[in-house]
């Protein structure tokens, strides 16, 4: 069944409910989730409930309005990756984790998050849903592949019903590890509809960029019983250029001294942004406003040293197809690329974007504590 159908089936399901539960509707519905055909941005007002801004249709909405259909449909992609145990019995049970904007940084380093904030850009809300066109095909439990090499499609609907190629361990030692190429990219403080562009959306507080989001990994993956070593090293400032390089000299002594390690995530966030507009794009997952996700999976063209690549695609469509099983609708397309991003380290590498800078600090907390259970389920159902 598509995700379409799904979705229609899910939709009715909801109509019927509120038939019969006139007493819920009563009481208002939260996270409600913007979809740009409607031809609305959301906001948030004085009592901090989403509020609908409706857009004047001029020429020049109605512009954007294309624009946004486009992205929505598929024909047009605005980036491409260019950047406490749990005390319940019920697995489907999430680590509380403190509010990111109540954390406080023991150092804040020399790039603080900022304080006070100017509001000249525009955010557009949106949700990714399933895509069309000659690069993408869908997997078979949920979630889709963005092909952008020469493989044919054929060859990778193939590949992507292998399981991953390495086996876990029933262990106490380290089966993950969790590091940050661009160590400081950071998100929006709070839901809002103008963003501030004197901000280049980068910190070294570790509470307001992507280490935020690996400790929320981190936390759901442990309460699960999976060994993780997140390595917080900043690769990234001062200087932006050699961030690979340097994270690679970070992550290659814990790989050697840790033979356990299985699975090895790059966790970034990712910057879809275009004339003056920086796009936020989210899903309701159980009430709540979750950045959606974007796995990259490179390939080699045979000149970047990873004979093994498609081995970390299998991981890569097992992984994706979980997260929509449990999430419908928290993943954008799998990116299946040339690049290298250290993926020859080993057969489970891979870089996840979680949300983009127009998106929240909560919203992307939340991605990775959704992101870190279904993770876990997964390498707990592989142990042997």
């Amino acid at each position: 069944m598509t995700r379409h159908k799904r979705r229609k089936i899910k939709g009715l399901a909801k109509c019927i409910t509120a038939v019969m539960l006139p007493a819920a509707i009563a009481s208002g519905v939260s996270g409600v989730r913007a979809a740009l055909s409607d031809t609305r941005a959301y906001t948030l007002d004085t009592t901090g409930n989403a509020a609908a801004k409706h857009i004047e249709l001029t020429s020049e909405s109605i512009s954007k309005i294309k624009k946004q259909d486009e992205l929505l449909s598929g024909s047009m992609i605005l980036s491409e990756g260019y950047g406490i145990d749990d005390e319940s019995e019920n697995d489907t049970e999430l680590v509380r984790l403190p509010d990111p904007l109540d954390m406080k940084a023991e150092s804040a380093g020399e790039k603080p998050y900022p304080k006070e904030w100017h509001t000249d850009g525009e955010i557009v809300r949106l949700s990714y849903d399933s895509y069309s066109g000659n690069s993408f095909f869908d997997l078979e439990k949920g979630g889709q592949v963005n092909n952008k090499t020469d493989i044919p499609n054929e060859v990778l609907m193939k590949e992507s019903s292998y399981l991953p190629n390495f086996t876990v361990s029933d262990t106490d030692e380290p089966l993950v590890l969790i590091y940050h190429t661009h160590t400081t990219e950071s998100f929006e403080p709070y839901v809002r509809e103008r963003y501030d562009s004197s901000f280049n959306y980068r910190t070294t507080d570790n509470t307001k960029n992507v280490v935020m989001v690996g400790d929320a990994i981190q936390a759901e993956l442990e309460a699960q019983g999976i060994g993780v070593i997140h390595a917080t090293t900043v690769h990234d400032y001062p200087s932006y250029n050699g961030s690979y390089g340097r994270s690679r000299e970070t992550i290659l002594p814990i790989l050697e001294k840790y033979p356990s390690i299985k699975v090895v995530l790059d966790i970034h966030r990712d910057a879809i942004s275009a004339d003056g507009v920086a796009y936020q794009p989210f899903v309701d997952i159980n009430g709540r406003e979750a950045s959606q996700i974007m796995i990259i999976s490179g390939c080699d063209d045979g000149t970047l040293g990873m004979p093994n690549y498609m081995e970390n695609f299998h991981f890569a469509c097992t992984l994706q197809q979980k997260l929509e099983s449990d999430y419908n609708g928290l993943t954008r397309p799998i990116l299946f690329d040339y690049r290298h991003y250290n993926q020859d380290l080993t057969n489970g590498s891979l870089l996840i974007e979680v949300g983009s800078h127009g998106n929240t600090l909560q919203q992307s907390q939340y991605a990775g504590q959704l992101f870190g259970h279904s993770l876990g389920q997964l390498l707990n159902s592989m142990k042997r």
